[in-house]
């Protein structure tokens, strides 16, 4: 089965998608990466945004989880025990195994999950190859390392064909 690397929809950051976006989309479950899409990496601990973000899904009865392929659990747990939220670890992304586990935790089904990242080779291809809906934003902070740069850069065309793509669709919901 092809799985493209370009993402469904394209936002500058976490806070365009809106609850009522969500409800739009049909999202009762939106996976996030952590590292660079809720915060950048040098960020130890949630933010106030983050946090009425947070709150504002959950009051239009959207759930979020972080999905995240930190070697260390440390972050992953201190932000989520911070916000409240569940999460899976070690995810292996872009293997559809963490998605589906999140999915399992959640009760929730494919038609009504997205996942929220900042990197095509690993958020948007794994919620590609499980079959949910792949939204992408800009990294927070700006990409850290060279690698990172090199990866943000490769990025480049398939972001410009999802901005085309869904130039009109962004116009079409609230």
């Amino acid at each position: 089965m092809p799985v493209s690397l370009i993402p469904d929809r394209l936002y500058d950051r976490y806070t365009d998608l809106t609850p009522r976006l969500l409800e739009a989309l049909h999202i009762r479950l939106l996976l996030c990466d952590l590292d660079y899409t809720l915060a950048p990496r040098s960020v130890e601990r949630p933010d106030k945004t983050l946090r009425v973000w947070l709150d504002a899904c959950r009051e239009a009865g959207v759930t979020v989880m972080i999905l995240s392929n930190n070697r260390s659990t440390r972050r992953v747990e201190t932000f989520c025990g911070e916000l409240g939220i569940r999460y899976v670890g070690h995810a292996g992304k872009p293997s559809p195994k963490g998605y589906r586990q999140a999915m399992e935790q959640a009760g929730e089904t494919p038609e009504h999950t997205a996942m929220l990242g900042d990197k095509l080779l690993t958020d948007v291809l794994g919620a590609k190859r499980a079959g949910i809906t792949a939204l992408m934003v800009e990294p927070l902070g700006g990409p850290a390392g060279a690698w990172n740069h090199v990866l943000h850069a490769l990025q480049s065309p398939f972001k410009r064909i999802a901005r085309r793509r869904c130039r009109k669709n962004y116009e079409q919901i609230p």
